[in-house]
């Protein structure tokens, strides 16, 4: 059973990221425990940093969740109810982006609806725009455009983004690159502008949960990037590509790896074969010591179609699909 103690694995070595709850449990659920359960995102977080998300994330997320919906039938007054099923939508939330990143987008959508409905039930709204904004990312993943402009809107919608400008930033954000999808060249550059000026004006030292602690000005720079590539502005985004890149912290070194793979897909976009190549070559360097998530090897197999199909003959393009497959089969 997952509840009262879960592990997740990480190169060999399983990490207790919630306590164990003693066998005598207690009449009744407190402050403390909520916060030792919180405590425990914080945990999974910092293993999605550096690692990405992975199938022992998830399952340990889910179980942190179902502890959290165990206890709140003792909880000692409805304030600590709600608290506890905010801390179930957080749980379940980080398992969805976990199956996000690790492209188990059917688990994904599962894990994402039911976070919602736990969110309602706490009446949390940062929770509610976090899951919009994986609803987001999911539907880019799936190539439903619309969906995720739809998904963009509807976290710009929530009170907390609404109220704080951080927040708001990272909603016009994921509705710009939704935008650049459907191929809106305007509309992506208005929500980027939005993003752009909603960040210039947000508080920077207030404290927010850590699952927020990815987006800041680096990975908004990271993500302008991207919707410059896929508008048709590679110069720009291999600009941004690089300033995104001189400002991620080093610890993210999963964001690190999708920034860098975007900066050789805005190279072989210019023509700049070799550099591309040599680019894309070291993300592999940068996730050493651990498998590849999926979304990542999503977007290196987009740099590698895109790579035969503007320099199918180039000795270094097939030099590069040789350690492609080599390293697609890592475990």
């Amino acid at each position: 059973m997952r509840r009262r103690n879960f592990l997740t694995a990480t190169t060999g070595t399983a990490i207790a990221v919630v306590a164990r709850v003693q066998d005598s449990r207690p009449t009744s659920v407190g402050t403390s425990d909520v916060i030792r359960l919180r405590s425990g995102l914080d945990a999974l977080m910092a293993l999605d940093a550096s690692r990405g998300g992975h199938e022992g994330l998830e399952r340990a997320a889910l179980a942190g969740a179902d502890e959290a919906l165990d206890k709140v039938k003792l909880a000692a007054s409805q304030r600590i109810r709600q608290r506890l099923f905010s801390v179930a939508a957080n749980y379940t939330a980080t398992a969805a982006w976990a199956a996000i990143d690790g492209r188990g987008l059917d688990r994904a959508q599962a894990r994402l609806d039911r976070a919602l409905y736990l969110a309602g039930m706490a009446k949390d709204p940062v929770v509610e725009m976090r899951v919009w904004n994986s609803y987001a990312m999911l539907a880019r993943q799936r190539d439903q455009y619309t969906e995720a402009v739809d998904a963009g809107y509807a976290a710009q919608a929530t009170t907390i983004a609404r109220r704080d400008r951080f927040y708001g930033s990272l909603a016009h954000a994921r509705t710009a690159l939704a935008h650049a999808n459907v191929g809106d060249r305007q509309a992506a550059i208005r929500s980027l502008g939005y993003a752009q000026e909603a960040m210039e004006k947000a508080p920077q030292d207030e404290p927010r949960p850590s699952w927020v602690s990815f987006y800041g000005v680096a990975e908004l720079t990271a993500i302008t990037a991207i919707v410059r590539d896929r508008i048709g502005d590679a110069p720009e985004s291999e600009a941004a590509s690089h300033q995104a890149l001189a400002a991620i912290p080093k610890h993210f070194r999963r964001n690190r790896a999708l920034a860098t793979t975007q900066l050789a897909l805005a190279q072989v976009h210019q023509r700049e074969v070799e550099q591309a190549c040599a680019t894309a070559a070291s993300v592999f360097e940068l996730m050493s010591g651990n498998p590849i998530p999926g979304r990542l090897r999503s977007l290196l197999g987009d740099f590698y179609r895109d790579l035969i199909t503007l320099a199918p003959d180039a000795a270094v393009a097939q030099e590069w699909g040789d350690r492609y497959r080599s390293e697609w089969s890592r475990a």
